[in-house]
């Protein structure tokens, strides 16, 4: 008696609603997690491999979705005039998949697989005024040049480069294992689809060599901590031909003595006299763009927040400049001298003796915990 097979959609764990892309995930994940190659020591999971497989060769296919999603099984089996199981090479059927899970190349007689090389980073260090203003200067960064020795060819000079011999050139093998094959990067040649019998003894093979160039770096004017430029092919150079990597600057804005930035804004904390509090008076507030005279109104209370707008940093995407707010913090008096004391004990029986319009909060607050402990 045959065994049942199990429903397509619960053998990928996805709904009868899932989309393309949503099948390929869960045949991806599944393809993973079972493939003979991974489980060696595993006989079962070799049989879970070919039951997804299966089932994402249905599903996948449009006209077999339908007739399955209306006749089931029987709908898709072969003896009974369905797509059925497709017995073909595994690379055939699912280069474009594999080819993301394990890294391999296209299809059949491919050449020599072309890689992009690697990305480089850089940290630079700028100050909150350059960030804000734009930056401009020079950075020495590796780079890479034709070994002179072997002109590049990354053979030692007397010799030559020739033919892989494992490939033939393809930079591709075609590994069989039972019912499936697959292919992947030749390891003697490492896909260039050359092999070097006397490697250059300056490159060792490689033909280039390390230096290092100086490159002109520019920091747009807003740029924010953590925020990168992108200097484009100053990365490493690509594999078999590809195109080299990119260059990325790393901004990172040094903390500033005096302002805090907040996207496109700036905060201050502004120190000013119990006298300049209390009846007013002028002051010089720091911006980035210079000094400006601000009023204090009387009566001003430590805490108390002003905002002076356009004074603060103009935004990276933006024409719009952000504000400056300047927290003003009243300084009480420190090491008095005798006289002071005597003066400001005098001042402040004056101020008892007024009664609380001179100390409105100062009422409110005692009001509060009366009826509180009332």
């Amino acid at each position: 008696m045959a065994t049942s097979k199990r429903d397509f959609y619960e053998v990928l764990g996805v709904g009868k609603n899932a989309s393309d892309e949503e099948l390929k995930k869960a045949y991806r994940k599944l393809a993973m997690k079972h493939h003979p190659d991974r489980n060696p020591d595993n006989p079962g999971a070799e049989a879970k491999f070919k039951e997804a497989k299966e089932a994402y060769e249905m599903l996948s296919d449009p006209q077999k979705r339908a007739a399955y999603d209306q006749y089931g099984h029987a709908g898709v089996d072969p003896n009974m005039g369905g797509g059925g199981f497709a017995g073909g090479g595994f690379a055939d059927a699912f280069g474009d998949i594999f080819g993301d899970i394990f890294g391999q190349g296209g299809g059949r007689g491919a050449g020599p697989q072309v890689y992009k090389g690697a990305d480089l980073r850089y940290n630079m260090d700028i100050t909150l005024e350059q960030a804000a203003e734009g930056y401009s200067t020079q950075i020495r960064v590796p780079s890479w040049s034709n070994c002179k020795h072997c002109s590049g060819s990354g053979a030692e000079p007397g010799s030559k480069v020739e033919t892989c011999p494992t490939c033939n050139g393809q930079g591709q093998v075609r590994v069989a294992q039972g019912f499936f094959s697959m292919q992947q990067t030749c390891p003697k040649c490492r896909g260039t689809g050359q092999y070097i019998p006397k490697p250059c003894k300056q490159c060792h093979g490689s033909g280039k060599l390390k230096e290092q160039k100086t490159l002109e770096i520019k920091i747009p004017a807003g740029i924010d901590d953590g925020m990168r430029v992108r200097s484009v092919g100053n990365g490493e150079p690509g594999v078999n031909g590809g195109p080299s990597g990119d260059l990325y600057v790393e901004v990172r804005v040094k903390p500033h003595p005096v302002f805090e930035r907040d996207g496109t804004d700036l905060h201050v904390q502004m120190p000013i006299s119990f006298a300049t509090a209390t009846i007013g008076g002028e002051i010089e507030v720091p911006t980035l763009t210079g000094r400006v005279e601000f009023p204090i109104p009387e009566g001003t209370q430590t805490g108390k927040t002003f905002r002076l707008r356009n004074k603060g940093i103009k935004g990276l995407r933006s024409a719009v400049v952000g504000d400056l707010f300047v927290h003003v913090m009243v300084e009480t008096p420190v090491k008095l001298s005798d006289e002071q004391k005597d003066l400001l004990k005098q001042f402040d029986e004056s101020l008892k003796s007024g009664g609380a319009k001179h100390n409105p909060h100062q009422k409110g607050w005692f009001d509060s915990v009366k009826s509180f402990f009332s």
